[in-house]
């Protein structure tokens, strides 16, 4: 059957994926966000359902005052003996941890840390025996490095000291490590070139699990590194994760991203889900994808129900559009900065409240922030904001240094509706438009494509253009950073009024696939 890559949309970077009595599951990335890593389950690896998340309480995990693509790092999710596992690492911290579970939909357990450094931890089990893996530098030639060693899966004790196992094929930034156990041959796949245009997957095998790993000849096995053209806007692909499905069938999911145009090497959504076909050969060495590279269109020898598929993946059947009609506070569409303060949010009569506090936006604190992950370029939302607050409203949110507001201010005296740039260290109000007599409600829309943001205010009898912003300037290329753009509703407050509320009323967010 032919899918649509991405696979999932938006900001969902570094997919793993296990399977567990019959049916599969997949975590991914989440940095300052919270709750941490989104948790998906899948019965056929093409239809995805968001489930939950791993890190779900502030003693599995802290983000106290973090900057933006700090934190939580590349997880890898394994399923073993009953339980499942998600390793994964606050990088803030350079901690390596696990959490685990014997029930997928329940709570996971407080984190297990283990003493080996480097990023984007994986595990291995095979005879009773528990493999940790990571990146890391080899202090005897100062060269990139997988390490490995094994551990006490109930303590995290190592049990063995840590030793690099393989160095790559010769790219930059060798991370995402995983090690697979396929016929005679243990696989150790790897990402190189680092998560942006040089990106790819590569991988050795061997007999051993300890090595050595003979490199593949050909790699890499898959990365769009020397695509171009209007046809191929996927760049960036990397960090691969090999799932068999029942039928013997070899899948590789990725992730990569969206260029916002041909000639726009730019990307705002974030790094996103994407899957290719692996074939095998006769002597035990995989290719991936069409020729080694990802296409949006891709065709799949794959049992997946065709109804289900075309609803979700293929026509998307409203399922990133974004409305208070079919969803609320618990939701797990919502994402929180750093933290999530309960008793500042509450949900009642079809609207959201939020009570502002004196964070914002620019802060590396937690704002009062309630955001959702923008899946396409060509969006249009509409809402409404009745606030006492001193300002409250939307933005389009990349990182504490570069997001667009648009939000109802109140300086005491007057309110009105004002459009900030936030574009690095440069800070500008574009326009203001003060509420009419009489009026207590600003209607807000925005309207998106693939280059820009054009913000429309209602605060009074007619509409007003506000005006357009770039959506580069939201971009990791012009800001950095490893996330990708969250639509939030917001509320600041001055430290004396704090109970002063914010109502957003009729969100309806449609998200289109052009």
């Amino acid at each position: 059957m032919k899918i649509n890559n991405p696979l999932i949309r938006g900001f969902y970077p570094d997919p793993s994926v296990c399977s567990a009595d019959g049916k599969y599951y997949m975590a991914c990335s989440s940095f300052e966000y919270f709750p941490g890593v989104p948790l998906f389950e899948s019965e056929d690896l093409i239809n995805w359902k968001q489930i939950g998340h791993c890190l779900t309480r502030k003693t599995q995990v802290d983000l106290k005052g973090i900057a933006s693509s700090g934190g939580v790092f590349a997880p890898t999710i394994r399923y073993n003996n009953g339980h499942f596992y998600m390793v994964t690492t606050n990088d803030t911290y350079h901690k390596n941890f696990y959490v685990y579970t014997d029930d997928i939909y329940g709570e996971w357990s407080e984190p297990v840390f283990v003493e080996q450094g480097g990023i984007d931890p994986s595990l291995f089990f095979e005879d009773g025996k528990a493999y940790f893996i990571s990146n890391g530098i080899d202090l005897e030639d100062n060269k990139g490095c997988i390490f490995q060693c094994e551990i006490d899966i109930s303590t995290g004790k190592k049990l063995t000291e840590s030793r690099p196992v393989w160095k790559g094929s010769g790219g930059r930034y060798l991370e995402s490590p995983h090690l697979y156990h396929f016929g005679d041959w243990y696989y150790l796949m790897a990402a190189e070139g680092g998560t942006e245009y040089g990106h790819m997957v590569t991988y050795a095998r061997a007999k051993s699990p300890y090595g050595p790993f003979e490199p593949y000849p050909y790699n890499p096995v898959l990365t769009n590194r020397n695509l171009g053209g209007s046809q191929n806007i996927i760049q960036g692909i990397g960090h691969g994760e090999l799932v068999q499905d029942g039928n013997g069938n070899t899948f590789m999911f990725c992730l990569g991203f969206r260029q916002s145009g041909m000639w726009q090497p730019f990307h705002h959504l974030g790094r996103e889900v994407f899957i290719v076909p692996v074939q095998w050969d006769k002597d035990g060495w995989f290719t991936a994808g069409v020729d080694g590279t990802v296409q949006e269109e891709m065709e799949l020898s794959i049992d997946a129900g065709l109804c289900n598929y075309n609803s979700f993946n293929g026509n998307h059947n409203n399922n990133y559009n974004v409305s208070f009609n079919n969803m609320d506070i618990n939701s797990l569409k919502w994402c929180h900065l750093r933290e999530y303060n309960k008793e500042n949010y509450k949900f009642a009569d079809g609207c959201l409240y939020l009570r502002g506090i004196k964070t914002s936006l620019c802060d590396t604190g937690a704002p009062t922030f309630a955001g959702i992950r923008q899946s396409e370029f060509n969006t249009e939302l509409n809402v409404d904001v009745q606030s006492d607050a001193m300002e409250a409203g939307i933005t389009f949110y990349l990182c504490e240094k570069h997001h667009y507001d648009f939000a109802v201010y109140n300086n005491g005296h007057k309110k009105s509706v004002i459009l900030r740039l936030c574009i690095g260290d440069a800070m500008q109000v574009v326009k203001e438009e003060e509420f009419a007599e009489g009026t207590d409600t600003a209607s807000l829309r925005v309207v998106s494509d693939n280059e820009s943001y054009s913000f429309y205010a209602k605060c009074g009898n007619a509409e007003v253009f506000m005006g357009k912003a770039a959506s580069k300037y939201l971009s990791s290329e012009v800001a950095g950073g490893f996330t990708g753009t969250i639509m939030g509703m917001y509320a600041v407050n001055r430290e004396d009024n704090k109970d002063k509320w914010a109502v957003f009323s009729g969100l309806d967010w449609k998200q289109k696939r052009i």
